[in-house]
């Protein structure tokens, strides 16, 4: 079977500490894997999701203690969604106030309810009320009822100078389909349960985002394996006139890189092997894991991360 959806969705953070507490504490979700940036060992890479580390739930951070802020604008991912129960806005809004989050009010947004909110280093989220969303596993957290408690990522919101050619991508390579427009938004969407949903916001003549603080460095979308990987990669290639990086190993998935027409960074990640690769699912996220080519300098990367508790 086909998997299609977002996988996973990394952003930038400023102090570690900070970060692991709100999406651990506030937001009730599980810290999957504690890793380092493969690509800069001196800061982590810390996995936050469900409670099995699935496909879909999973929300990254690489964060740097003295990150310059970023800025949303065109060619950036301008707010991550998560699914939530539809009668759980109530505790969510006194949450928020209780733990001092910068937070919006409820509103509408193709017919269902959306609480924009933002994180400590300026991250744009949401929460989206979901049907029957209660029914769905999830992840204990003291202070968060089951009941109200996040369930995966719901999708993301793309604000690029002209979507068609984004969307072309997502409907011809990833299996998404446009379901509805509401003014300048186009809503995108597959079957998976979770990480099913992108809305593109067409913005010509805006700044373009910069990187930092509270940015989203790249969306990854779901590949089953690598031959369902190399089918994308043809797609892009063929159809779109788009080359990817070569096939990186990250451990917990294998993964290719390319730029989007709108200039926003797109991965494909594989499903497998998944994060109980390395140390069993009822131990996820308890220790510092590092690939096999940085285990020789465990040693001096432990020395130069921060604490984190």
């Amino acid at each position: 079977m086909r998997h299609h959806g977002i996988h996973h969705v990394t952003a930038i953070a400023g102090p570690a500490r900070r970060n692991l507490d709100f999406y651990t504490r506030v937001l009730g979700l599980r810290l999957v894997k504690k890793t380092v940036n493969f690509d800069d060992p001196g800061t982590y890479h810390l996995y936050f999701g469900d409670s099995l580390g699935q496909p879909g739930s999973i929300l990254t951070f690489f964060p740097w203690e003295h990150v310059a802020p970023g800025r949303n604008g065109v060619g950036s991912t301008q707010e991550t969604a998560f699914r939530v129960p539809e009668g759980a806005f109530g505790f969510w809004m006194h949450r928020f106030i209780e733990q001092g989050v910068e937070h919006g009010s409820v509103e509408k947004r193709f017919g269902q309810s959306v609480l924009t909110f933002k994180d400590p280093h300026g991250t744009s989220l949401s929460l989206v009320g979901i049907p029957n969303a209660e029914a769905e596993a999830a992840w204990a957290a003291d202070g968060i009822p089951a009941e109200h408690a996040i369930r995966g990522l719901e999708g993301v919101m793309l604000l690029v100078e002209n979507g068609e050619r984004t969307g072309a991508i997502l409907t011809d390579v990833f299996g998404f389909r446009e379901t509805a427009r509401e003014g300048s938004l186009v809503r995108y969407k597959t079957d998976a349960l979770m990480g099913g949903t992108v809305d593109i916001r067409s913005a010509g003549g805006f700044l373009p985002g910069r990187m930092g603080g509270g940015s989203v460095h790249h969306v990854a979308f779901r590949a089953k394996d690598d031959a369902d990987q190399e089918e994308m990669v043809r797609k892009l290639a063929e159809n779109h006139g788009l080359q990817t990086t070569e096939q990186k190993d990250r451990n917990y998935f294998r993964s290719v890189y390319f730029r989007e027409p709108g200039g926003i960074l797109f991965e494909i990640a594989t499903d497998e092997p998944g994060f109980a690769a390395d140390e069993p699912q009822d131990r996820l996220g308890a220790e510092l894991k590092l690939p096999a080519f940085l285990e020789p300098r465990r040693g001096d990367i432990e020395a130069h991360l921060p604490e984190l508790a």
